[in-house]
């Protein structure tokens, strides 16, 4: 379908009053420009030998008056010289490019530019091409899904066409949920409502795909009830009174130290419960204890331990990851968080409070 569509992008180029006669000019060395020299003409028959064109096509073109014969043999029949034999080609060369035919009529007619019809056919192709990748990526995804109910394909292909504010509006409706009657940080809610779902207006296939998927994620009830869970943490820890609850940006700093910390000794194969791992550690959850105004104990490490386990769910990595692509955000701008050191730092805790 590409190749058509340059093909046609190439023959915009064409000059208005030189696009029909261009399509003449395959008949030089063709051996067909002398077709008529000496009064021989070609009969339907030979003329569908030497195009490959159906009989019937061509006497339907003749019938219509696309591609009339140039006269008539004493017994009736259609005689065809060389401009009939060039016209049917150019014919064959547009319907081959699926041009209609009332529209190569009109360019025949000189109603209708060359130029125009390519650039407006082009148009069309892009709108079905934009379809094409949208049944693709949903074909893929219940492939990939093991999807095996026809209600969920159903959705899915609504999900695959929807509006742009009916997309936002996905993703906003699982925000309400999350939060809802919850107090958490005002910046971190900012944040996440801020979330904007912008799939282009010529999305790649990997862009609709990415969206299929985050569609498909934010809808798991599972998903749901995670997100749920650590806005519920978030809210606890701001409504007790026995910690501090850190602002957002002493976590992005605890995490990223976090990071800085555990990715070294992951790469180099330390386990996390061995003594070199837990004297790593110490530092740090000293400084996660401090930002709480608690004390660095077992149990605050039994605790710590619980709440970033459920923070480090993967599917929260792959939402951003998600978002990231369907935006077209370069992909240290996505806002994911690797959770294989989360989930390293995790296990260390909890050998150090066992």
């Amino acid at each position: 379908m590409g190749g058509l569509k340059r093909c046609l992008q190439r023959s915009c180029s064409a000059e208005s009053s030189r696009e029909f006669d261009l399509s003449l000019q395959w008949l030089e060395g063709s051996g067909l420009d002398n077709v008529n020299a000496g009064d021989t003409w070609l009969t339907i028959g030979e003329l569908a030998r030497r195009t490959g064109l159906p009989v019937k096509t061509i006497r339907y073109y003749a019938d219509i008056g696309l591609v009339p014969p140039t006269d008539r043999s004493p017994g009736g029949y259609r005689q065809y010289d060389a401009t009939a034999v060039a016209r049917l080609d150019f014919v064959r060369t547009l319907r081959e490019l699926d041009v209609d035919l009332a529209s190569i009529q009109a360019v025949l007619d000189r109603t209708l530019s060359l130029s125009d019809l390519a650039a407006r056919h082009a148009a069309a192709l892009d709108a079905q091409m934009r379809i094409v990748r949208t049944q693709r990526s949903v074909m893929r995804a219940v492939a990939q899904m093991g999807i095996d109910d026809e209600k969920e394909l159903v959705v899915m292909n609504k999900l695959a066409q929807l509006s742009a504010a009916e997309r936002q509006r996905i993703i906003d409706e699982y925000w309400d949920e999350v939060f809802d009657g919850l107090d958490v940080d005002p910046e971190v809610a900012s944040k996440m409502r801020s979330v904007q779902i912008e799939l282009p207006d010529e999305p790649s296939q990997e862009q609709i795909d990415a969206w299929i998927e985050l569609a498909e994620l934010v809808r798991d009830p599972d998903y749901r009830q995670r997100s749920r869970e650590m806005a519920r943490i978030a809210h606890d820890a701001r409504s007790s009174g026995e910690q501090v609850a850190p602002s957002a940006a002493e976590q992005r700093e605890l995490f990223a130290r976090m990071t800085s910390v555990v990715q070294p000794l992951r790469e180099a194969g330390v386990e996390p419960e061995s003594e070199r791992a837990q004297r790593a550690i110490g530092e740090l959850a000293e400084a996660f204890a401090a930002a709480r105004g608690t004390a660095d104990d077992t149990e605050f490490r039994a605790q710590l331990a619980d709440e970033i386990s459920t923070f480090s769910d993967r599917r929260v990595q792959r939402f951003w990851e998600l978002v990231g692509v369907v935006n077209g955000w370069p992909a240290h701008e996505s806002g994911s968080r690797d959770v294989a050191p989360m989930e390293w730092f995790v296990a260390a805790l909890r050998a150090s409070s066992a």
